[in-house]
């Protein structure tokens, strides 16, 4: 019974990772589980510079689920290759830098900072605003997706881009990324929301609305994945996105999914991303499945 993946040319040998912004910078969890039983580490989204982020509060909860709008604070790629990455390495992690930017140039500067960098791949994290277009996402469009993941060359890394399910355009803009040159597809990032404070009478966000995370979102999550192999069959797909059980992981591989990301659940028990994966290996040893990618794609017939 076997949990290995590959996505594009790269083996993994679990198909379980942690999604980025929810395991840190470096070796946080390391006191929670051997880092190298993961499929990889992603790293929170980082920039060509170090950034701020939005002002408090950055996180709060609605049920059980999670919004934040945190703004990709970080302390930029230079400093986290100087200061994390080698902790994350000793630990015999493979490690999935991620990126952000403003503009494609800053995605072009970001990208260029992890050439050279101990990373098996970089995930492009295409779902954040684009002062080019009017602060609008360029997970948006097609075109700046396109140019985007094009700028992202210049790590010369397999490239995942992370795309927003905040779309009705979702699947052409999936395919304007492989055509760009993506590696993979990450799906999805946040469902964009807000919580008002009642008391106060005020959003309980200091930016005012979020990113909903969390089991609530799912559903959603698993539409993007299932539709996207539809329309890409040989396209990987790693699924990211209310993850918290390992029969949701298996889920998203029966969608067409190769890897799953473990989020917001981590929040709750930093021990998530092995449990969902000692859950999948259950649910496999129970059911007789040699190999968890035999059942990729097969809830499409």
């Amino acid at each position: 019974m076997s949990l290995a993946t590959r996505v594009g040319t790269l083996e993994l040998p679990s198909f379980v990772l942690t999604a980025a912004g929810t395991a840190g910078y470096g070796d946080e969890l390391a006191g929670y589980g051997d880092l190298s039983d993961l499929g990889a580490v992603v790293t929170k989204s980082l920039a060509a510079f170090e950034w701020a982020g939005n002002r408090a509060p950055r996180v709060t909860s609605w049920g059980p689920d999670m919004l934040n709008s945190v703004g990709l604070s970080g302390p930029g790629v230079e400093a986290w290759r100087r200061d994390h990455l080698p902790g994350l390495r000793r630990r015999g992690a493979r490690v999935v830098g991620s990126i952000w930017g403003r503009s494609v140039s800053e995605f072009a500067d970001a990208a260029a900072a992890m050439r050279g960098a101990d990373v098996v791949a970089l995930e492009v994290n295409a779902s954040c605003p684009n002062l080019e277009g009017r602060s609008g996402i360029f997970a948006h469009s097609p075109e700046m997706t396109a140019r985007v993941v094009e700028a992202a060359a210049a790590a010369q890394l397999p490239l995942w881009v992370k795309l927003s399910p905040n779309t009705p355009d979702l699947v052409e803009i999936a395919r304007s990324a492989v055509q760009a040159g993506a590696s993979a597809l990450v799906l999805v990032n946040t469902v964009m929301g807000m919580v008002i404070d009642i008391e106060t009478r005020r959003p309980a966000l200091g930016n005012g609305g979020g990113g909903l995370s969390g089991s609530g979102i799912f559903p959603v999550a698993l539409r993007a994945v299932y539709e996207c192999h539809a329309a890409l069959p040989e396209t990987p797909l790693v699924a990211v996105g209310g993850v918290m059980r390992g029969e949701d992981a298996l889920a998203m591989v029966m969608a067409g999914a190769s890897a799953v990301e473990v989020g917001t659940a981590i929040f709750a028990n930093p021990r998530a991303p092995w449990l969902v994966a000692r859950g999948a290996a259950r649910w496999l040893r129970r059911h007789d499945v040699d190999s968890v990618m035999a059942l990729r794609g097969v809830a499409h017939g």
